[in-house]
């Protein structure tokens, strides 16, 4: 049979599948994971710290060399994966041993004055930051 209308038959397509598209892990998010993990502070800042990982904080006071063993004492919160303890504002006994793997600076930051319509040269500085990297060992 021919028809001059292809429009006109009863036949339906199949419907098309929708490709699923699988998108990474977004940035800053984390899976959760039973492992334990902690919050520790050190240098006016707060670091999520897992077993294993490598950290990058800023320089201690005292004498270090790579391979000394650290210890943080303010820890802020732990969880065991059963048990999450917070601490108000730290919790007591708990601590966080790491190793010092390196110690280095950052990139060099540029400070530049500019004082409007005088044209004054005022010299540019460099600051380079010192930090440490640290492998964390243990969590108790």
């Amino acid at each position: 049979m021919y028809i001059d209308n292809p429009m006109a038959t009863t036949a339906t397509k199949a419907p098309k599948e929708k490709a699923i598209k699988t998108v990474g892990k977004a940035k800053g998010s984390y899976e959760a994971s039973s492992t334990n993990f902690a919050v520790i502070k050190t240098g006016g800042k707060q670091y999520r710290v897992t077993t294993g990982e490598i950290i990058k904080i800023e320089k201690m006071k005292g004498e270090f060399n790579i391979g000394d063993k650290v210890e943080f004492g303010e820890v802020l919160l732990s969880d065991n994966g059963s048990e999450t303890t917070l601490g108000t504002p730290t919790i007591s006994g708990a601590k966080v041993a790491g190793e010092i793997v390196e110690i280095g600076r950052d990139a060099k930051v540029i400070i530049m004055r500019y004082k409007q319509k005088s044209r004054s040269g005022i010299p540019k500085n460099g600051h380079r930051q010192p930090h440490f990297k640290v492998k964390i060992t243990a969590i108790a």
